[in-house]
C-alpha cells in the first residue's frame, strides 16, 4: 500500500512539473516611464484582395448590407469599439502604383486601373481619397496616407498634401471644394513611399535617402509649420544598414518617423497552413514574432546614435503573421484564417511595442479586413471578429497610458530541443490611476504560474479578462463566430505586495488593479 501511495505521489509530482511552470518578476508600479502612444495600436488597409472592396467598402447602392456612403456599418462599429487610432492607406506595394487624382470626382468618370501587385484585378477607383478620409472620420481614426514616390512625381505628392490639408485659396482647395468637401481633413501622417528597397522601386538606401529629402522638402514649408509627420520607408526586418544610412543622410528636422517591416513567417517559400499547423510550426512562428524585440532594440540603438533625444519615432507600419492562403482562394488576395496562434503573435508583439514605447510610437497591424492577420473577416452580410481583434480590444487599455517597468524571469517553452521564454508582459497606469498588466503564455502545453512582486503601488481591487480556447488551432468561423472571445478571469490574486497569476497554456490575460 505504501509503495502504491508513493508511486501515486511521484506521478502527481511528475504531472505537476510537466504541465506547470513558475515565472517570477517585479512590477515597479510607482515609477511610470514613457507614454505608450495610442498609435502603436494602428491598422493597415491596402487595396489588396477583399480588404477595401467587399471588406470595408460594399458600394453606395448596396441594399443587402447596411452602410454609410458604401462603408459597412458593422465594420465601423467594430473598429470604433477597438478604438482604432490610425489607419494606413492605400498600401503597401499598391501605394507606389496609385495615382490619387484618379480616385476623386464623379465615380462614373474615374479611370479604371489594374492592380498589378495583388491578383491582377481591375479596379474602378470608386474608393478614393474622399471615401477613405470620410471613413476614418466615421471610425474615429486618424488617416495615414502612403504617398507614391515610385511611379509618381513630387508635384503629385505636393498636390495631394495641399488637396487634403490646405484651408486657404489654392487650385487644390478649389478642386476639393468642387468635389464636395469644403473643410480640409488635416491629415497628419504621411508615408514617403513604401518598401523602397523592394516593390517601392528596388532602391539602394543612399539613393532612397536622397529621394526622400527631395519629396519631404516639397510636402511642407521651411520649418514644417503644418506639423505633418513624415515617415521614411524603412528597413526590411534585420537590414540595419538601411536604418543607419537613413539616419546618417537625412537631417532630423526633415523626418518624423522611420519605418520597419517584419512578418512572423516560417519560410517565405513555404509559409504553412493558417489552421492546420503542427506545434513545431507554431513554435517557429513564435520565434519570428519574438524576434521583433531584437529588431526594435537594434534599430533603436542605431537611431540613438544620430538622435539621442529620440525625436524620430520608429514606426513598425507592417507586422503580423503570414501563412499560405486558404484553399480555393485567389493566391494574390492573401486571405487567411486567424487562430489562437495569431492571438499569441498579437499579445507578445504588443507587449514588445509597449515596453519600447520610448522609441516605437506607431505600429500598423497588417491588415484590417480579409487580408493576412486580419481583425475582421467578412462573407456577404456576415462579419466575424478574430482572436487578434479580441487581443487588441483587451489591450486598448494601454493606449496613451504611462509605461510601468515590468521584468519577468520566464520559464521556458521547449519544442524539439529549442526554447523560448513562455511568458511575456507589459504594464501601464492610465490617467485615472488604474494599473493594467497584460500577460501572455505562449506555451502550447504548460500552465505558467506568474509571481510578481509589486513595488510602489497599493491596490484594493483586482479584476481580469482572458482569451483562451481548447485547441491552439481554434478559430472563429462564420458558422461559429463566438467560439473564441474574452471571458472573466479569476486566476489572479493580490496579497502582501505579491501578484500571483495562473496562466493557462496559449492564453492572453489583461488585469486591472485600482
Amino acid at each position: 500500500m505504501k509503495k502504491t501511495i508513493l508511486c501515486c505521489l511521484f506521478l502527481l509530482s511528475f504531472v505537476s512539473a510537466t504541465f506547470s511552470q513558475t515565472s517570477t518578476g517585479v512590477l515597479q508600479a510607482g515609477t511610470p516611464k514613457s507614454t505608450i502612444s495610442r498609435f502603436i495600436y494602428g491598422h493597415f488597409a491596402e487595396h489588396l484582395g477583399r480588404c477595401i472592396y467587399d471588406g470595408f467598402y460594399v458600394g453606395e447602392k448596396n441594399t443587402a448590407i447596411p452602410n454609410t456612403a458604401g462603408v459597412r456599418n458593422d465594420v465601423v462599429a467594430a473598429l470604433r469599439k477597438l478604438k482604432v487610432p490610425v489607419l494606413r492607406w492605400p498600401g503597401g506595394c499598391f501605394a507606389d502604383t496609385y495615382h490619387w487624382k484618379d480616385g476623386i470626382g464623379p465615380k462614373a468618370k474615374r479611370p479604371k486601373m489594374v492592380n498589378v501587385w495583388w491578383g491582377g484585378v481591375t479596379e474602378d477607383n470608386s474608393f478614393g481619397t474622399h471615401d477613405f478620409l470620410n471613413m476614418c472620420e466615421l471610425i474615429g481614426a486618424e488617416p495615414y496616407l502612403a504617398a507614391n514616390i515610385g511611379s509618381g512625381t513630387v508635384q503629385d505628392v505636393a498636390d495631394w498634401v495641399n488637396y487634403v490639408n490646405f484651408p486657404g485659396e489654392s487650385p487644390m482647395t478649389n478642386l476639393r471644394k468642387a468635389n464636395g468637401r469644403s473643410k480640409p481633413w488635416n491629415v497628419r501622417f504621411w508615408g514617403v513611399g513604401n518598401e523602397a528597397w523592394g516593390c517601392g522601386g528596388n532602391m539602394k538606401p543612399d539613393y532612397y535617402s536622397d529621394l526622400y529629402r527631395k519629396y519631404a522638402t516639397f510636402m511642407s514649408d521651411w520649418s514644417n509649420t503644418s506639423h505633418i509627420f513624415r515617415v521614411a520607408s524603412g528597413a526590411n526586418s534585420a537590414d540595419y544598414n538601411w536604418t543607419e544610412t537613413l539616419m546618417k543622410n537625412i537631417p532630423l528636422h526633415m523626418v518624423e518617423g522611420v519605418a520597419l517591416h517584419h512578418y512572423s513567417v516560417i519560410n517565405w517559400s513555404k509559409k504553412g497552413d493558417a489552421v492546420n499547423y503542427s506545434e513545431d510550426e507554431y513554435f517557429k512562428t513564435m520565434q519570428q514574432a519574438l524576434f521583433m524585440d531584437s529588431l526594435v532594440q537594434h534599430h533603436s540603438a542605431i537611431m540613438d546614435k544620430y538622435d539621442p533625444q529620440k525625436k524620430v519615432a520608429l514606426v513598425v507600419d507592417e507586422w503580423g503573421g503570414w501563412y499560405d492562403v486558404e484553399k480555393g482562394s485567389n493566391p494574390g488576395f492573401l486571405y487567411q484564417q486567424n487562430t489562437m496562434r495569431d492571438a499569441m503573435i498579437a499579445g507578445t508583439t504588443l507587449n514588445i511595442f509597449n515596453n519600447h514605447s520610448d522609441r516605437v510610437r506607431m505600429a500598423n497591424l497588417a491588415q484590417a479586413i480579409n487580408v493576412l492577420q486580419a481583425v475582421i473577416l467578412t462573407k456577404g452580410n456576415k462579419m466575424i471578429l478574430t482572436p487578434t481583434y479580441h487581443v487588441m480590444e483587451m489591450y486598448n487599455v494601454h493606449q496613451d497610458a504611462r509605461l510601468l517597468p515590468l521584468t519577468i524571469r520566464s520559464g521556458d517553452y521547449v519544442v524539439s530541443g529549442q526554447k523560448l521564454p513562455a511568458v511575456s508582459g507589459s504594464a501601464s497606469v492610465d490617467s485615472l490611476g488604474r494599473t493594467h498588466v497584460s500577460l501572455v503564455n505562449i506555451d502550447a502545453q504548460k500552465e505558467q504560474t506568474v509571481s510578481l512582486q509589486v513595488e510602489g503601488g497599493k491596490y484594493s481591487t483586482l479584476t481580469g479578462r482572458i482569451l483562451q480556447s481548447g485547441k491552439l488551432q481554434d478559430y472563429n468561423s462564420f458558422e461559429n463566430p463566438a467560439k473564441i472571445q474574452p471571458a472573466v478571469f479569476n486566476g489572479a490574486t493580490l496579497a502582501g505586495g505579491a501578484l500571483n497569476v495562473k496562466l493557462p497554456p496559449f492564453s492572453v490575460v489583461v488585469l486591472e488593479m485600482k
